[in-house]
Protein backbone atom coordinates (compact mmCIF):
# COMPACT_ATOMS: atom_id res chain seq x y z
CA UNK A 1 0.00 0.00 0.00
CA UNK A 2 0.91 3.54 -0.59
CA UNK A 3 0.15 6.16 0.95
CA UNK A 4 0.14 9.86 -0.63
CA UNK A 5 -0.24 12.82 1.74
CA UNK A 6 -0.67 16.39 0.33
CA UNK A 7 -20.94 9.99 -18.74
CA UNK A 8 -21.66 6.98 -20.40
CA UNK A 9 -20.12 3.63 -19.26
CA UNK A 10 -18.41 2.30 -22.62
CA UNK A 11 -16.96 -1.68 -22.95
CA UNK A 12 -13.33 -1.77 -23.28
CA UNK A 13 -10.10 -3.44 -22.52
CA UNK A 14 -8.53 0.22 -22.06
CA UNK A 15 -9.80 3.77 -22.35
CA UNK A 16 -7.24 6.70 -23.50
CA UNK A 17 -6.57 9.49 -20.92
CA UNK A 18 -4.91 12.81 -21.83
CA UNK A 19 -1.52 13.28 -21.08
CA UNK A 20 -0.33 10.15 -23.27
CA UNK A 21 -2.05 7.83 -20.33
CA UNK A 22 -4.10 4.93 -20.48
CA UNK A 23 -6.45 3.77 -17.91
CA UNK A 24 -5.98 0.13 -18.24
CA UNK A 25 -7.99 -0.61 -15.02
CA UNK A 26 -11.23 0.62 -13.23
CA UNK A 27 -10.12 3.06 -10.43
CA UNK A 28 -12.02 2.14 -7.13
CA UNK A 29 -12.88 5.15 -4.86
CA UNK A 30 -13.18 3.78 -1.23
CA UNK A 31 -13.89 5.32 2.24
CA UNK A 32 -16.34 7.08 4.69
CA UNK A 33 -19.57 8.39 4.22
CA UNK A 34 -18.29 12.24 3.09
CA UNK A 35 -14.59 11.08 2.29
CA UNK A 36 -15.82 12.70 -1.48
CA UNK A 37 -15.47 9.61 -3.33
CA UNK A 38 -18.11 10.79 -5.80
CA UNK A 39 -16.91 14.52 -6.16
CA UNK A 40 -13.51 13.72 -6.79
CA UNK A 41 -14.05 10.27 -8.40
CA UNK A 42 -16.55 12.42 -10.99
CA UNK A 43 -13.65 15.15 -11.73
CA UNK A 44 -10.99 12.29 -11.75
CA UNK A 45 -13.11 10.47 -14.41
CA UNK A 46 -13.55 13.88 -16.48
CA UNK A 47 -9.17 14.93 -15.91
CA UNK A 48 -8.52 11.58 -17.72
CA UNK A 49 -11.37 11.07 -20.12
CA UNK A 50 -12.83 7.97 -18.36
CA UNK A 51 -16.36 6.87 -17.86
CA UNK A 52 -17.61 8.03 -13.84
CA UNK A 53 -19.84 5.27 -12.44
CA UNK A 54 -21.26 5.16 -8.84
CA UNK A 55 -22.32 2.11 -7.29
CA UNK A 56 -25.04 3.51 -5.29
CA UNK A 57 -26.18 5.10 -7.75
CA UNK A 58 -26.41 1.69 -10.50
CA UNK A 59 -28.26 -0.37 -7.36
CA UNK A 60 -30.49 2.35 -6.88
CA UNK A 61 -31.64 2.69 -10.88
CA UNK A 62 -31.57 -1.41 -10.52
CA UNK A 63 -33.92 -1.86 -7.82
CA UNK A 64 -36.18 1.79 -8.51
CA UNK A 65 -36.13 2.79 -4.87
CA UNK A 66 -33.33 4.83 -2.85
CA UNK A 67 -30.97 3.04 -0.32
CA UNK A 68 -33.02 3.99 2.58
CA UNK A 69 -35.65 2.46 1.07
CA UNK A 70 -33.81 -0.79 0.14
CA UNK A 71 -32.06 -0.61 3.56
CA UNK A 72 -36.10 -0.09 5.20
CA UNK A 73 -37.43 -2.79 3.12
CA UNK A 74 -34.66 -5.74 3.09
CA UNK A 75 -32.04 -5.42 5.29
CA UNK A 76 -28.55 -4.32 5.00
CA UNK A 77 -27.12 -8.11 4.40
CA UNK A 78 -29.39 -7.82 1.46
CA UNK A 79 -27.95 -4.53 0.11
CA UNK A 80 -24.43 -5.90 0.58
CA UNK A 81 -25.32 -8.82 -1.28
CA UNK A 82 -26.55 -6.58 -4.40
CA UNK A 83 -23.24 -4.06 -4.13
CA UNK A 84 -21.36 -6.57 -4.62
CA UNK A 85 -23.15 -8.25 -7.41
CA UNK A 86 -23.19 -4.55 -8.83
CA UNK A 87 -19.32 -3.70 -8.18
CA UNK A 88 -18.22 -6.71 -10.31
CA UNK A 89 -20.60 -6.23 -12.80
CA UNK A 90 -18.92 -2.49 -13.41
CA UNK A 91 -15.66 -3.86 -13.17
CA UNK A 92 -15.99 -6.40 -15.68
CA UNK A 93 -17.96 -3.76 -17.87
CA UNK A 94 -15.87 -0.63 -18.01
CA UNK A 95 -12.48 0.64 -17.25
CA UNK A 96 -12.46 4.19 -15.64
CA UNK A 97 -13.45 5.49 -12.20
CA UNK A 98 -15.92 3.78 -9.80
CA UNK A 99 -16.86 5.42 -6.92
CA UNK A 100 -18.44 2.31 -3.94
CA UNK A 101 -20.49 3.05 -0.55
CA UNK A 102 -19.16 3.37 2.81
CA UNK A 103 -19.74 -0.13 3.46
CA UNK A 104 -18.25 -1.73 0.07
CA UNK A 105 -14.74 -2.56 0.97
CA UNK A 106 -15.28 -3.81 4.47
CA UNK A 107 -15.98 -7.07 2.51
CA UNK A 108 -12.85 -9.30 2.09
CA UNK A 109 -14.50 -10.81 -0.80
CA UNK A 110 -15.07 -7.18 -2.36
CA UNK A 111 -11.43 -6.00 -1.72
CA UNK A 112 -10.09 -9.12 -3.06
CA UNK A 113 -12.56 -8.65 -6.56
CA UNK A 114 -11.54 -5.02 -6.53
CA UNK A 115 -7.55 -5.44 -6.31
CA UNK A 116 -8.10 -8.01 -8.88
CA UNK A 117 -9.59 -6.64 -11.48
CA UNK A 118 -9.22 -2.64 -10.68
CA UNK A 119 -7.43 -0.86 -7.71
CA UNK A 120 -8.40 0.75 -4.81
CA UNK A 121 -7.70 3.88 -3.90
CA UNK A 122 -8.77 4.88 -0.21
CA UNK A 123 -9.77 8.82 0.54
CA UNK A 124 -8.80 8.93 4.05
CA UNK A 125 -10.45 12.30 6.52
CA UNK A 126 -10.44 12.82 9.49
CA UNK A 127 -13.41 11.85 11.99
CA UNK A 128 -14.45 16.00 12.07
CA UNK A 129 -14.25 16.26 8.68
CA UNK A 130 -16.00 13.62 7.73
CA UNK A 131 -18.93 14.94 10.64
CA UNK A 132 -18.71 18.41 9.20
CA UNK A 133 -19.76 17.28 5.62
CA UNK A 134 -22.24 14.78 6.53
CA UNK A 135 -23.91 16.67 9.42
CA UNK A 136 -26.82 18.36 7.87
CA UNK A 137 -27.66 15.25 5.12
CA UNK A 138 -30.54 13.09 6.15
CA UNK A 139 -29.84 10.17 3.15
CA UNK A 140 -27.38 8.30 5.24
CA UNK A 141 -29.40 5.49 6.57
CA UNK A 142 -26.60 4.36 9.39
CA UNK A 143 -26.36 7.72 10.75
CA UNK A 144 -30.02 7.91 11.41
CA UNK A 145 -30.06 7.00 15.43
CA UNK A 146 -30.33 9.03 18.19
CA UNK A 147 -26.55 9.95 18.38
CA UNK A 148 -25.54 10.47 14.60
CA UNK A 149 -22.22 11.63 16.01
CA UNK A 150 -21.58 8.73 18.13
CA UNK A 151 -22.91 6.43 15.48
CA UNK A 152 -20.35 8.22 12.57
CA UNK A 153 -17.14 7.77 15.55
CA UNK A 154 -17.78 4.43 15.52
CA UNK A 155 -18.00 3.44 12.20
CA UNK A 156 -14.81 5.45 11.58
CA UNK A 157 -13.02 3.36 13.98
CA UNK A 158 -14.19 -0.12 12.69
CA UNK A 159 -13.67 0.82 8.96
CA UNK A 160 -10.34 2.94 9.50
CA UNK A 161 -8.43 -0.78 9.54
CA UNK A 162 -9.86 -2.38 6.49
CA UNK A 163 -9.68 0.76 4.55
CA UNK A 164 -5.73 1.23 5.22
CA UNK A 165 -6.32 -2.21 3.00
CA UNK A 166 -6.16 0.02 0.13
CA UNK A 167 -3.94 -0.33 -2.89
CA UNK A 168 -3.54 3.64 -2.36
CA UNK A 169 -4.18 6.22 0.19
CA UNK A 170 -4.76 9.46 -0.37
CA UNK A 171 -5.92 12.19 2.07
CA UNK A 172 -8.09 14.10 2.15
CA UNK A 173 -9.06 17.57 4.15
CA UNK A 174 -11.38 20.25 4.38
CA UNK A 175 -8.95 22.65 2.65
CA UNK A 176 -7.71 21.32 -0.58
CA UNK A 177 -10.47 21.83 -3.33
CA UNK A 178 -11.33 18.79 -5.76
CA UNK A 179 -9.28 19.38 -8.29
CA UNK A 180 -6.31 19.32 -5.86
CA UNK A 181 -7.71 15.87 -4.74
CA UNK A 182 -7.76 14.56 -8.40
CA UNK A 183 -4.00 15.86 -8.44
CA UNK A 184 -3.23 13.80 -5.08
CA UNK A 185 -4.83 10.88 -6.76
CA UNK A 186 -2.84 10.95 -10.24
CA UNK A 187 0.03 11.30 -8.01
CA UNK A 188 -0.32 7.78 -6.68
CA UNK A 189 -1.95 6.37 -9.58
CA UNK A 190 1.73 7.44 -11.21
CA UNK A 191 3.06 4.19 -9.03
CA UNK A 192 0.90 2.24 -10.85
CA UNK A 193 1.70 1.88 -14.68
CA UNK A 194 -0.35 -1.47 -14.75
CA UNK A 195 -3.14 0.96 -14.00
CA UNK A 196 -2.50 4.29 -15.28
CA UNK A 197 -0.41 3.26 -18.71
CA UNK A 198 2.21 5.74 -20.11
CA UNK A 199 1.34 5.67 -23.58
CA UNK A 200 4.67 5.75 -26.24
CA UNK A 201 5.17 8.14 -28.61
CA UNK A 202 2.91 10.77 -26.94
Amino acid sequence: MSEIEHTTAAKADSASAPAGRRVRKTIVMVGMMGAGKTAVGRALALRLGVPFLDSDHEIEEAANMTIPEIFARDGEAFFRQKESQVIERLLDEARGVLSTGGGAFLSEANRKMISEKGVSVWLNADLEVLWNRVRHRDHRPLLRTADPHATLKALYEARVPLYAKADLVVHSDAQTSIEGMVDRVLEGLETRPDVLEPVTGA
